[in-house]
């Protein structure tokens, strides 16, 4: 066995306290379930609890994934924003569907969502990009991300010389940018025990609507 292998097989989980998961009584809705327990990660201290890893299908057919920010969970879905330029537009162009995962390490919490992603309209997309941080708005607005990079000298050059154009033009907006709307087809909420107990529970949508049911761990 390898000395990295050991490493991690030493490795602590499930530390500290762990909150319950009382499966008796669920809202009919898993929107409502998510925000309670997204509250319930912020209240706790969980680091970037917003943030939550996007998958897509890759435009070779392979699976492509990063991690990016929710912007709101409404009943209509989850939004979040990217360029419908980039890599992630494109996938999404091709194949419009798509994985979200969040998971909150200190409650040992993971929820899965799968669904069709569609875009909203460009007032959207221009409000989300006008209310981004100004060096977030500068990046962006060069529109050149997963794109090859010369050195980095170049990177700071290009992102300096577009803050100062959106300093001359502070209502500018990316063209491309894009307010995204993930509606759920299906949404895991994971409990994690220390004895392995887990507590899993599904929510799938039909045209009667939400149907949740329990899964072996």
């Amino acid at each position: 066995m390898s000395d990295l292998r050991e490493l991690l097989r030493e490795l602590d989980v499930f530390a500290g306290y762990l909150p319950g998961f009382d499966v008796a009584s669920l809202p009919a809705d898993p929107h409502e379930l998510f925000v309670e327990w997204l509250l319930a990660a912020v209240r706790a201290g969980v680091r970037e609890p917003h943030a939550m890893t996007l998958s897509t299908l890759g435009e070779d057919g392979d699976p492509s994934a990063r991690v990016l920010i929710v912007k709101d969970v409404t009943p209509d879905g989850w939004h979040f924003a990217a360029d419908s330029t980039g890599r992630k537009g494109r996938e999404l162009a091709a194949h419009p569907a798509a994985a979200l995962t969040f998971y909150w390490s200190p409650l040992a919490r993971q929820v899965r969502i799968r669904g069709r992603v569609s875009p909203g309209t460009a007032d959207a997309g221009a409000a989300d990009f006008l209310a981004r941080s100004p060096g977030a708005r500068a990046e962006a607005l060069l529109a050149r991300q997963s794109t090859p990079l010369a050195d980095l000298t170049a990177r700071d050059a290009a992102i300096a010389s577009s803050a100062a154009r959106l300093a001359a033009e502070p209502g500018l907006v990316a063209p491309g940018w894009t307010g995204y709307t993930l509606r759920a087809q299906s949404v895991e909420f994971w409990q994690g025990d220390r004895d392995r107990r887990h507590t899993r529970v599904v929510y799938t949508h039909t045209d009667e609507g939400w149907k949740r049911g329990l899964l072996w761990p």
